[in-house]
Parts: structure tokens; sequence; C-alpha cells
């Protein structure tokens, strides 16, 4: 029998559990509402390296190639990959296959529009509602669509991202750099780059067959080996990628984890030091990359959390950068969306140039903690917490833009109810771990 559970269609597409509900059934008919939504075209295709992979692939094409699309195949690919490539061919949308960080029995379907960026909340409702009604464009035979592979991508994404750092600057640093791929899409990906980049790499995990050695989300408790690496083989630096490659977590010199809100952090502290600019986060991320910002002179806008809230912020205010705190670099000069190169790049030219270590350019950064919690209420007392946190905390800086987010002198507090569970998501950050939890705990007990 299925589990409900396992199946997740969001604004961010369709992700379930294969063998379980993410059927071949089902994966072709949201590839056919997806190809009835975009009324054929061109569909760039991408997909990291889970070993469902190949059979999700063939689904998806006989949905495409049904609905008259023309398919261009990368086939193992980044995320950032396929959004690049849409607006290179100026394709009609895009499909990314993979569940990001989920376990390796997850898979999923990412939407892309014809601007290279994930679908609206509108557009997704269109492609759902099509679904829901079955109501697909089926072609005739001679009005079938065509799939070619391109065997570029990979390439013509790099040499862009390549082309906003200094190459032979960073070549002369030869640094020594240690690396975890996760056997993700990364694995095909990052030794191309840093191999351009004249790097010497020390690699672990990186055969690009989805088998997760842990657990693929980059925090730090699950890259123990990559500082144990970066210690052992006297590496520069540490970089850690998600399987779809559009997170990154860093590592020092010295073996220790800056933490995901500092690879948005040191980011942004170089390109402003380049370039006055916009920067645009969501509410819950770090106010280090703000407080950088603001010491630079530079404009901060704050979005609703979620990729797609930052880009849509992005676009609308002109942004030079932005992203989100768990390791989400968006840079939209190559792309609206996160991609780990353009980390990786711009770190290495931070430190080509300042010739200073990351450990030392960290240390010249507003220093905070963030610790993540939540409450669990049922859904009708939830209202009235959050509506007695706002009675409690009125003289204080409120903004109620996506839950509720109060901002202190030096701290801050951020509390969303989820959609989906009986549950208020708290993040609280402050110059120590100790004080974001005591805020928590604070806020908890105000609530109950």
């Amino acid at each position: 029998m299925k589990n409900p559970e396992n199946l997740k269609v969001t604004v961010s597409g369709v992700r379930g559990v294969v063998g379980d509900t993410l059927t071949p059934e089902l994966i072709l008919n949201f590839t056919q509402a997806f190809g009835t939504y975009l009324k054929g075209g061109k569909v760039i295709l991408g997909r990291d390296t889970r070993p469902t992979g190949p059979m999700v692939k063939h689904a998806v094409l006989a949905g495409l190639v049904s609905a008259g699309c023309e398919v261009i195949d990368i086939d193992i690919c980044a995320t950032p990959t396929v959004l690049m490539l849409v607006k290179k061919f100026k394709a009609a949308g895009g499909i990314i296959i993979t569940a990001s960080h989920n376990p390796v029995q997850w898979n999923a379907l990412k939407f892309v529009n014809s601007s290279g960026v994930f679908l609206t909340e509108t557009q997704i409702q269109t492609v759902i509602n099509l679904y829901e009604k079955k109501d697909f464009v089926i072609s005739g035979w001679d009005k079938l669509g065509s799939v070619k592979s391109y065997d570029k991508g990979i390439e013509d994404h790099i040499n862009k991202v390549l082309a906003y750092v200094d190459i032979n600057k960073i070549k002369k640093s030869k640094f020594k750099v240690a690396l975890d791929c996760v056997n993700g899409a990364g694995s095909v990906m990052t030794p191309f780059m840093l191999n351009k980049l004249g790097c010497k790499m020390e690699a672990i995990n990186m055969t690009p067959d989805g088998i997760f050695p842990h657990t693929p989300e980059p925090v730090p408790e699950n890259l123990k080996d990559l500082c144990k690496l970066v210690k052992s083989k006297k590496a520069d630096i540490g970089f850690a990628q998600d399987p779809d490659a559009d997170r990154l977590a860093i590592i020092d010199e010295l073996g220790n984890p800056i933490g995901e809100e500092y690879t948005l952090a040191v980011v942004v502290d170089y390109l402003l030091s380049k370039k006055k600019g916009k920067v645009v986060i969501n509410l819950s991320t770090s106010r280090a990359s703000e407080d950088i910002a603001k010491k630079r002179g530079a404009e901060v806008i704050r979005t609703k959390v979620g990729e797609a809230n930052v880009v849509e912020g992005m676009i609308k205010h002109n942004a030079l950068i932005g992203g989100e705190g768990n390791g989400g670099v968006i840079f939209p000069s190559v792309n609206f969306g996160r991609d780990s190169f353009v980390g990786i790049a711009l770190v290495l030219q931070y430190m080509a140039e300042t010739k200073k270590t990351l450990s030392e350019i960290v240390a010249s950064l507003p220093k905070y903690k963030i610790v993540k919690t939540k409450l669990t209420l049922s859904k009708e007392k939830i209202e009235q917490a959050l509506t007695k946190i706002k009675e409690i905390h009125k003289n204080d800086k409120i903004n109620t833009l996506d839950g509720i987010k109060i901002d202190f002198e030096n701290s801050w507090v951020h509390l969303r109810a989820s959609n989906t569970e009986p549950i208020v998501r708290i993040v609280g950050e402050a110059p120590t771990t100790e004080e974001a939890a005591a805020l928590c705990e604070k806020i908890k007990r105000e609530m109950e």
C-alpha cells in the first residue's frame, strides 16, 4: 500500500519514493502536463546520478515527445546547468530529475520556465491542474517531438562561470582543494572546473552512481570525512556539494566547517568589494550577509523563505548577488538559481586576490550562530500562539512578510507555521549558539 507521505507536490515540482508513489505512470502524466503547458517547443533535460534516474528519464522522454516537444538531453549535470542552458538555447522550459539532498530512494521532477527559473506558483498550479484533469496534448505519429543528446552542456556552464574570475591568478596560487561530491552530479563537473583552474585535488565520493556514502545534505555533521581529508592532506580549502550540486558547504584549511550561512557571506563580501549592488536574501538568512552589505554601503532586501521568492526579489530589484543561508549562492550574471560552481570559483578568486587563507577571511566577517528548532501545536493553537507573540513583542521590530520575524539589537527570531504539519518552525540567531538557543526557548515558552 502506498504511503501518501511519500509523495510531495509543491511549488518546487513533484517528489516521491520510487517503487511507492513515484511511479512511471505518474512521471509520464506530469511530464505530459508540462509538455502540454509549454505547447510543445524546446525542453532542456538533465538529471543527477541517482540509480533511478534512467528509469525516470525514459518516462519523462515519453511524455515530452508525446506532447510534441523537442528534447535536448544533457543527461548527468547539475541543476544550475539546466537553468543556464534553457536561456542559452532559448528553450520553452526545462526539467531536472533530482530529489536534491533527499535519500537515494527519492527522486523528483523540477520544472523550469523559459526565463531559466523555476516555475512560479501560478505556473506550477496550471501544470498540476492539467495533470489532475488528464487534459494532455497527445500528438499524432507525424507530429511527435524529438530527442537530441547534447554533450557540451557541462563545458558551457563551467566556461560561463569562469568568465567571472581571473583564471591565471587562481592558477598561480596552486591551491590544493579537498572535495566531497557525495557521488552526485558534482563528480562529473567539479574536477573539470578545478582542472581548468590549476588546482590539485584530493577527492572522496566521486563515483557518479548516486549511492550516497553519507546523508547527502552538506551540513557539518555529514562532512566529518572531508574535514579529516583537509587536515591529513594539508589542503587549502574543502568543498562539499549536494547531489544536484546547487548547494555548497566549505571547510577552511584548519579542517573546520565555516557553516552554510558563511558560504554566501564570503561571496557577498568579495563581490561587494569589487562593485556596488543590491543584495537579496530571505528572512531566515544570517545577519552576517546583511552586516557585510551595510558596511560596504549596499542595500539589502529580505524576501519570504524559498529560492523562488529570493529569485523573484533579485529580478525585481536588479540585484548583484543573493541567495539563501543553506549554501545557496545566486549570481544572476550566470544564473537565477543556486549554483555551487559560482561559489567555488568566487571563493578561490577571493583567496587568490587577497593571498589570505579562508580562516583569515572568515575571521574578518561578522560572527553569528543560528539555531533551528520547532514547537508542536494543534492547528487551532498555532494562530493563537502567533497572535500572542505579536502582542508580547509589539514594541519590538516585527516583520510579518513570512510568518513573524522579530529583530533585536544583536539577534533575531523567525517563526513560520508549517503548511503540512502541526508545527511552528523557529529559527534564532545571536552572537553565540547559547544565546541563539536561549532566545528560541524563550519564544517557545511565550507561545505555550
